[in-house]
């Protein structure tokens, strides 16, 4: 029996697979914010150097994680209840993910010059990374439904 290696991955498979990818960026999302409570210099040192250490930056980088842990476990909570073919609020929780990692690329890209040479791309990667993810899953989860074009 011969298989078809140029047989394309049906609608059903890649809308699974970014739905997946949405969960991963969320729960990815809830242990970022944790960590930002717990040390938020930990992950703040990467996006603005020696800083992170500073009040200010510790006050921001906890804040920060709060945002985090509410906007991925309320993606989290949202993508569990809705079974596949009823997105619900899932879309919206993780469309408000991607935006919020689309700001974070702005603001690095805002803020350029000034921070860390090397650590600023991973920054900007990562959150980059994580606003594509979003909103791919976003746009799976809305097509995902019924009534969907």
């Amino acid at each position: 029996m011969v298989h078809d290696t140029n047989k394309q991955p049906s609608a059903a498979t890649a809308l699974s697979l970014l739905r997946h990818a949405a969960t991963v960026v969320a729960a990815g999302r809830v242990a970022l914010g944790v960590a930002a409570l717990a040390r938020p210099s930990v992950p703040a040192r990467p996006w603005v150097g020696a800083s992170a250490d500073e009040l200010g930056a510790r006050v921001f980088g906890r804040a920060l994680g709060a945002r985090d842990i509410a906007l991925g476990l309320g993606a989290l909570a949202a993508l569990r209840i809705a079974p596949a073919g009823s997105a619900g609020s899932a879309g919206a929780w993780v469309a408000a993910g991607a935006l919020s990692d689309a700001l974070d690329v702005a603001i690095t890209a805002a803020a350029w010059p000034e921070l860390p040479r090397t650590t600023r791309w991973l920054v900007a990667a990562a959150a980059g990374g994580a606003a594509v993810a979003g909103a791919a899953g976003a746009l799976a989860l809305s097509l995902d439904r019924p009534g969907a074009p």
